[in-house]
């Protein structure tokens, strides 16, 4: 098999930062601002304890449904 192959995509993005190293700094940076946090355990276990359990049909809630 050829391992060899490269597509298109791949070759323009790696070109790219290549000729931009600061776009992958940026990206970097966004990502552990979004993605890469830690988490907080407490005010996770918080949001699920408070969390409403879904009623079936929620799309069809106000048409002659009197619950």
């Amino acid at each position: 098999m050829d391992y060899s192959y490269e597509s298109d995509h791949t070759k323009f993005m790696r070109e790219f930062l290549e000729k931009n190293p600061h776009v992958q700094e940026k990206r970097i940076e966004a990502r552990s601002r979004w993605w890469d946090r830690e988490q907080n355990r407490e005010e996770k276990k918080r949001f699920e304890e408070s969390a409403e359990p879904m009623k079936p049909y929620v799309y069809f809630g106000g048409w002659g449904n009197t619950d």
